[in-house]
């Protein structure tokens, strides 16, 4: 028997239009029957000519399901009930209505197939137990699973407390079976439906461009019907299977986890019609393992009855997708199964077993002695050898024994005189007086009285004798174990003190080279911006913490010599400059610095009085500290003080109140020119001042936003690049 293929075309959706429609039902020529059995769908390459596909039986549009069922699935029903396997599965591509077919609506005309089935199974069976006067009882239970990206998942567990591998395949008498599967028991159609809604919840389903309750993964029911009358029981089982839809990407429009469901789905649907092929070819290997979902379905593998429906969509826009689906139905149906009944298990009369005893002396614990291989039964006995007087055979076997061998009255008396007495390797002797006397299970236990008497208690001395040696053992082991430490050396007072002193002394000259190393990078920083002046002083105060380095004296001679003949030429040109106390003191020698000090100073001032420069550099010495010394800071002066050409550019261009010019300045940007300008026009400036402008640094420092940092950035930004 084949596998019965039928077609069902869905009805158009809202959204379809009526001359679109491609797919139509046709009857054969000499067929008089009013259902249709053929598929007619257009070539698409040429709408002139057509394909025709021939299946069981077609069902149009306005097919409803109780039609479907009872002309396709209700006739099983006694089949399965004579002890038949029945599988029902749903095919085609993505929104064809396969899962409406299967599973249908909640209102009672759109129930589906496995709904009716369980139906039309309770029905049966409550007319089985009621013609046979109860000795007939029908006992239903179903299991729930589904495959989501080839793993097998148990509907009947929320998704939570699934495993990420999923339940596990095995062989089992021919049929693959689900390890861990559970099986629920339904004794009426309500019970069914409860848990048949409650596992459909738990099912993987989604939304997509071609269908908005898209099934991700294939779904399969299967019913467990157990008929038992008298001692006979038949099982058979009904599998009802939603496939998932094969899915072209470019028109679904599916995301990133869609794509890969999508792509699960259309890999098992390709097994399958690999399988498909193979069986219709009659190849030798047929790749059912290669997807999980074609190993439980074992198309053709399987005994019973099989059933097809193909579901198609009418319109243009599936066409490519509908021939493919037509394809796979047309070798499907070649596909030859056999139609085998499940055996029935007879429940026979159960045989009492027989439980050795385990108390007392009643176990037979003497081993047997296995027979020699080399040494056969004929050759141990002679040929003539007649049988005991008693009517016994002779023993094939001996057994084993651990008491000595004693003689009595009762075994000396079956001996006849004359007669020689029997010799076997195969036999030995009764070891035991008496032949019907059995070997105890155990020895018996010694009565109290033939017991060992105990040892005398030991005394509290030997005791302790025995923790004294145990203690001594201990010491002595953790004594080797501990390796010798160094002693220690005891250093007088004197040397002491006298490495405190060069301890002293180290620190105290790292510090000294620490310091000049800091006057050298002040150095190098005053050179790269120009200022000279301020560089030949860093330079003089790190030669005295490196007086033997050649190279910085000399770096300090071309230094003296340019500062030298720049001063001439600002002499001749009649430029106003600032004071150059540092060329003053270029004439002087070394020891002479704290006397040039004092000329520039104010009187009163001692000998470390604040050092001032053009470039504001200002220091002030402290010996005897490490110090660092501050190269910029803001020159305070009085309005009748003496002000430098660039301390006047940068308050000329301050009091012009040009946000343009003022944001030119280093340091100062669009937000803070602006700032500056809304202090100035806001009146922020000293009362005493009658035309409200800035007339030294110290009050441009005072405005709001203005600090002695961004003044100094100012005034040293003022070098020709940007006036």
């Amino acid at each position: 028997m084949s596998v019965r293929v039928v077609a069902r075309i869905r009805p158009l959706l809202k959204s379809e239009l009526d001359k679109d429609t491609i797919v139509s039902a046709i009857n054969a020529e000499n067929d008089a029957s009013p259902a249709s059995s053929i598929v007619r769908v257009p070539n698409p390459k040429n709408e002139a000519e057509s394909f025709t596909f021939a299946f069981n039986s077609v069902y149009e549009q306005g097919t409803t399901q109780q039609e479907l069922f009872e002309k396709e699935v209700s006739p099983t029903i006694k089949h399965l009930f004579g002890g038949f396997d029945v599988t029902l599965f749903a095919y085609g591509v993505t929104g064809t209505g396969k899962t409406h077919t299967m599973r249908g609506g909640h209102r009672l005309n759109d129930r589906g197939v496995i709904p009716r089935l369980l139906s039309g199974i309770y029905r049966r069976s409550r007319k089985l137990e009621k013609s046979s006067s109860g000795d007939t009882t029908v006992s239903v239970s179903m299991s729930y699973y589904e495959i989501y990206n080839d793993k097998v998942f148990d509907l009947f567990e929320p998704p939570g407390n699934r495993t990420m591998a999923g339940l596990p395949l095995r062989d089992n008498g021919g049929k693959t079976v689900v390890v861990g599967l559970t099986e629920r028991p339904c004794e009426s159609l309500k019970e069914f439906e409860k848990l048949y809604d409650q596992a459909n919840v738990n099912r993987s389903t989604s939304a997509t461009k071609l269908n908005a309750h898209s099934s991700r993964s294939h779904a399969i029911l299967c019913v467990k019907l157990v008929v038992t009358k008298g001692d006979e029981t038949r099982t058979s089982i009904a599998s009802a299977i939603d496939l998932a839809g094969s899915e072209d990407n470019r028109r679904t429009d599916n995301g990133k986890e869609r794509l890969v469901e999508s792509a699960s789905i259309n890999k098992s649907l390709f097994v399958l019609a690999q399988c498909v092929e193979a069986i219709s070819k009659k190849q030798a290997r047929i790749p059912y393992r290669e997807s999980k979902m074609t190993r439980i379905l074992s198309l053709g593998q399987n005994n019973g009855l099989t059933i097809m429906i193909l579901n198609l969509a009418p319109v243009r826009s599936y066409h490519l997708d509908t021939l493919s689906s037509l394809n796979f139905a047309n070798r499907t149906k070649k596909i030859e199964i056999r139609e085998v009944e499940n055996e029935p298990v007879f429940k026979g009369c159960s045989r009492e077993v027989v439980l050795p005893s385990v108390i007392g002396a009643s176990i037979q614990r003497q081993p047997l002695r296995p027979l020699a291989a080399a040494t056969h039964n004929s050759l141990a006995r002679p040929a003539d050898h007649a049988k005991i007087s008693d009517g016994k055979p002779p023993k094939a076997f001996s057994v084993y024994s651990d008491l000595p061998k004693r003689h009595s009255a009762h075994t000396d008396h079956m001996l006849q005189p004359g007669m020689p007495r029997r010799s076997s390797p195969l036999k030995r002797s009764l070891d035991l007086p008496n032949a019907n006397t059995l070997r105890p299970a155990k020895l018996a236990r010694p009565s109290p009285c033939t017991r060992p008497k105990s040892q005398p208690a030991i005394t509290k001395a030997a005791i302790e004798d025995i923790i004294e040696k145990k203690v001594t053992e201990i010491l002595a082991a953790r004594a080797m174990d501990q390796q010798p430490t160094a002693p220690v050396t005891i250093i007088s007072e004197e040397v002491q003190r006298r490495l405190d002193l060069l301890e002293q002394k180290i620190e105290g000259k790292d510090d000294t080279r620490a310091e000049g190393l800091n006057f050298l990078l002040m150095a190098k920083q005053h050179h790269v911006r120009g200022e000279e002046a301020s560089a030949l002083r860093m330079y003089e105060l790190a030669w005295n913490h490196f007086p033997d380095n050649t190279k910085l004296e000399s770096k300090i001679a071309k230094l003296r010599a340019r500062l030298q003949q720049k001063m001439h030429l600002e002499t001749e040109k009649g430029l106003e400059s600032t004071p150059m106390h540092s060329l003053h003191n270029l004439s002087q020698p070394k020891s002479t610095w704290a006397h040039a000090d004092e000329e520039y100073g104010e009187p009163g001032e001692s000998e470390d009085s604040e050092y001032q420069s053009d470039d504001g550099f200002r220091f002030k010495s402290k010996p005897n500290k490490l110090r660092r010394v501050k190269v910029f800071s803001l020159v305070s002066l009085d309005e009748d003080g003496v002000q430098t050409p660039r301390t006047k550019q940068l308050l000329s261009i301050i009091n012009t109140r040009d946000v343009g010019q003022i944001r030119l300045l280093k340091g100062v940007g669009e937000k803070k020119a602006n700032a500056i300008v809304a202090a100035l026009w806001a009146g922020e400036v000293d009362d005493d001042v009658k035309d409200r402008s800035i007339s030294s640094l110290s009050q441009l420092g005072r405005l709001k936003g203005v600090g002695s940092r961004t003044v100094d950035n100012m005034r040293l930004g003022l070098d020709g690049t940007r006036l």
